[in-house]
């Protein structure tokens, strides 16, 4: 990912009985107090934890987009045919100010963080392949099927309060299909709906606060989405519109250590997942040009409901979020 979405990661890592209710959401029973050790680590615990239900939907959001294909809404002419895009998605997150809270020594409390909104940005390789034109119908093709395929990038990152690394690589590819209702002629728009599966990188991430350690080990983002889009080419310019489902299954494993205390105390290993629904809508707008297509597409997400016991100035886990992407894309 570029530098924008290293900010959003390293806010993630830089955070750091039971049912304690605080706006809607309650303590994690992984973060107990039982013991006195477990209570200076309990506050630490919790507020990872809900950093990290903040942030998850952020990351899947600027991982997926919108169109599956940018710029494209009809399938392909069938086997031998190939389109290969490059495109960045763009997103103006909201990022806590991990660095103005310090976590209490003395059990769990609810703190309000001050939200800073940025723009991250994600590169991403899509290509679909044409597998079956479709059958022919009234002038143009339907059922036409092509094979999606979708590489995703994150960089490793050594930074004096930050670290981030990608044990099984940097690269991660995700697969689909997608099918043509009705393939785009000179009257006719083109329809198509498409379903991808792609994940993120897998990631350990490690950070300082207040002198305090944590690490967050296993991050695994992983996305279902389906779509359907409809479009026109108009001279030199084309547009798609479309909307979908996303599905959102991310996960980590974390564990804190206080140096605030003599001597230091370290967490138990927490687990921490969020599973999230959301409706995505999406518009795109292409300048055809002789051998590359210029698209910029915009959209908004939005739905699920995320709960914390902590709590974000003006905002919520589960605010609905608006991203751009611009892309190029070769088809022939």
């Amino acid at each position: 990912m570029l530098k924008g979405c290293g900010a959003l990661l390293a806010a993630l890592a830089l955070a750091t009985p039971d049912d304690v209710a605080a706006q809607g959401g309650v303590v994690d029973g992984q973060c107990r107090a039982v013991s006195a050790a477990e209570r200076v680590t309990q506050d630490a615990c919790q507020k990872a934890l809900d950093l990290f239900q903040f942030m998850a939907p952020q990351l899947g959001a600027t991982l997926t987009a919108g169109n599956a294909v940018i710029g494209e809404h009809s399938t392909l002419r069938g086997f031998g045919h190939f389109s290969i895009g490059l495109r960045a998605n763009a997103m103006e997150a909201a990022l806590p100010r991990v660095d103005q809270r310090t976590p209490a020594l003395t059990g769990v409390t609810s703190s309000d963080y001050a939200v800073e909104k940025q723009w991250i940005a994600a590169p991403v390789v899509d290509a679909a392949v044409g597998l079956f034109r479709g059958f022919p119908l009234a002038g143009t093709y339907a059922l036409g099927l092509d094979a999606l395929v979708n590489v995703s990038y994150i960089p490793s990152v050594d930074a004096s309060d930050l670290a981030i690394d990608v044990p099984d690589g940097s690269l991660k590819f995700g697969f689909g299909g997608r099918l043509g209702l009705l393939q785009e002629t000179f009257v006719t728009p083109g329809i198509s709906v498409t379903f991808l599966a792609r994940d993120l990188p897998t990631l350990d991430v490690v950070g300082r606060v207040s002198g305090d350690n944590l690490d967050v080990r296993n991050v695994q983002v992983k996305n279902t989405a389906w779509r359907v889009v409809a479009g026109k080419n108009l001279a030199v310019l084309g547009i798609a519109v479309g909307a979908g489902q996303d599905s959102y299954d991310t996960r980590a494993d974390a564990q804190v250590t206080i140096n605030r205390v003599v001597p230091s105390v370290t967490s138990s290993v927490v687990a921490a997942r969020q599973e999230v629904t959301r409706t995505n809508v999406f518009a795109n707008l292409a300048l055809n040009l002789p051998m590359v297509r210029i698209v910029a597409e915009v959209g908004r997400a939005n739905g699920g409901t995320i709960d914390t016991y902590n709590t974000f100035i003006g905002q919520r886990a589960d605010d609905a979020r608006s991203y751009a992407s611009l892309g190029l894309r070769v088809t022939w």
